[in-house]
């Protein structure tokens, strides 16, 4: 009996491993948000975040672009973090990460913020290497688009670790209604209530999450709260996303990679 007990034991952990390991970090899914907002009816957007591409990792980051297209969204958003690690020994090369991301199709464009990631790696060569590729990057700043007849403006902002968010300077021009980019989710509470949507990245759900509990460890001040998902306060939304990616350790467990489509109704 005790032999038995033991068996079972050294079973699960070691399916624990395999699935945390190497199992559900390479599940991407497709993550379906429905947000009720006139100003933006009619609009489907498509936000991906948290690539962190190793340097063993194109045919990942060619499976996502692919699945990113079969999408047919109207504009693709991202909050950055491209690459792997704190150095380019540790990711693929950021030339090819910025080639094969401009293959990602949409109507109406893919806009970006970098991540703290992008710039313990190299910001200037990053960005270098997305503008080459015709990449829009948003530094504290908006841009307009007009999306199916719609005039919608899209602001990013620096990285809360890494750089110097001004929040003020990028929405100086906005009108509603605007989106807002931020790397780490942190900003939330600083962002003005007439924003219609935030978008986040940065703690990949935290990648391992406990049923009941959530995340056992996040890089955010608010633990859980600005974790992972749709967040509502005070009428104020936000969605983090769990990324695409991992960080420190690669594994994840109950918090699946993704893309995520937002249709507005």
């Amino acid at each position: 009996m005790i032999k038995y007990i033991l068996f079972s034991f050294i079973f699960i952990f070691l399916f624990f491993g395999l699935y945390t390991f190497f199992i559900e970090p390479n599940i991407l899914i497709v993550k379906k948000y429905t947000i009720k907002d006139e100003q933006l009816k009619g609009i489907k957007i498509l936000f991906v975040s948290d690539y962190h591409i190793k340097t063993y990792q194109k045919n990942r980051l060619e499976k996502t672009i692919r699945l990113i297209n079969k999408q047919n969204a109207d504009i693709v958003l991202s909050t950055g973090d491209y690459v792997a690690g704190h150095s380019l020994k540790s990711t693929l090369p950021v030339d090819i990460i910025a080639e094969d991301i401009s293959k990602i199709k949409s109507k109406y464009g893919y806009y970006t913020v970098m991540g703290n990631h992008d710039s313990w790696v190299g910001h200037g060569s990053i960005i270098s290497a997305l503008k080459k590729y015709s990449i829009n990057i948003l530094t504290n700043e908006t841009v307009t688009v007009d999306i199916n007849g719609k005039r919608v403006y899209i602001a990013g902002i620096e990285d809360l670790q890494t750089g110097k968010p001004d929040i003020i300077k990028a929405l100086s021009k906005a009108k509603n209604p605007v989106i807002l980019l931020t790397h780490n989710p942190d900003m939330f509470f600083d962002v003005p209530d007439n924003v219609n949507l935030i978008l986040a990245g940065h703690t990949h759900g935290g990648q391992v999450r406990l049923p009941f509990t959530g995340a056992l460890i996040t890089p955010s001040m608010y633990g859980n709260r600005l974790t992972y998902g749709f967040i509502n306060e005070n009428n104020k939304k936000m969605i983090v996303t769990s990324g695409i990616g991992t960080s420190i350790l690669p594994v994840r467990f109950n918090c699946r990679p993704e893309i995520v489509i937002v249709n507005f109704e």
